[in-house]
């Protein structure tokens, strides 16, 4: 079966192996041979990218036809209330299209999150909140345009889930090796077997400025 790596890209880093000026890529955290990754983040998004040489599985983790489940948390700016968190799940109309049915659901502040740097700004007279969001498709920037559209600016977004890896026990800027278990093609998650740890540290020297 093919191998995979997973990510927990930090906040700036862009989501390529090219050089990008003085930008930091995936090249200063990622020092496996001939990977690429399997969906896309933002450069001001944060958490888990999968990482594989393997074609079919990045197609397969990638398009929306498999309805591989990817979780995000995402701080919000405002309250949410039934009207918002039902419409995010329903789906919103965005530019071009109408997103498919999703979960959403207000949480606590993630246990264990690490602060991001730089730090959210935050304003004293507007609340903030915390929201679950799991989707089974990715157009460019959903989750931001999705929140913007229901009144609830994406402050914070990070990716947690996908599929059955998480991002549990693994730092900013660190890699695990997981192996993938045979694809079920009725929509259901990749299954991975237990991690084997593969955690390698940025140096120091190579960290994005801020």
């Amino acid at each position: 079966m093919p191998d995979a790596w997973i990510l927990n890209k930090p906040y700036g880093v862009l989501c390529q192996f090219s050089a990008s000026g003085a930008r930091a890529t995936l090249a200063d955290y990622v020092h496996v041979p001939d990977v690429y990754p399997a969906g896309r983040l933002d450069a001001d998004s944060e958490g888990l990218v999968v990482l594989t040489a393997d074609g079919p599985l990045q197609a397969r983790l990638a398009h929306p036809r498999h309805k591989v489940a990817k979780t995000y948390y995402v701080q919000v700016e405002g309250t949410p209330g039934p009207e918002a968190l039902d419409r995010l799940a329903r789906g919103v109309e965005l530019a071009g299209f109408v997103t498919q049915p999703a979960e959403a659901a207000v949480i606590a502040e993630p246990h264990g999150l690490w602060p991001r740097t730089p730090p959210i700004r935050a304003r004293r007279a507007i609340p903030t909140a915390w929201l679950a969001l799991t989707l089974r498709e990715g157009k460019n920037r959903q989750v931001r345009r999705m929140t913007a559209a229901v009144g609830l600016p994406t402050l914070r977004l990070v990716r947690w889930r996908v599929g059955d890896w998480t991002l549990d026990g693994l730092a900013p800027g660190e890699v695990r090796k997981v192996r993938v278990l045979p694809f079920v093609p009725s929509g259901a998650s990749p299954r991975a077997s237990a991690p084997a740890p593969f955690a390698r540290r940025p140096r120091s020297s190579r960290m994005p400025q801020r």
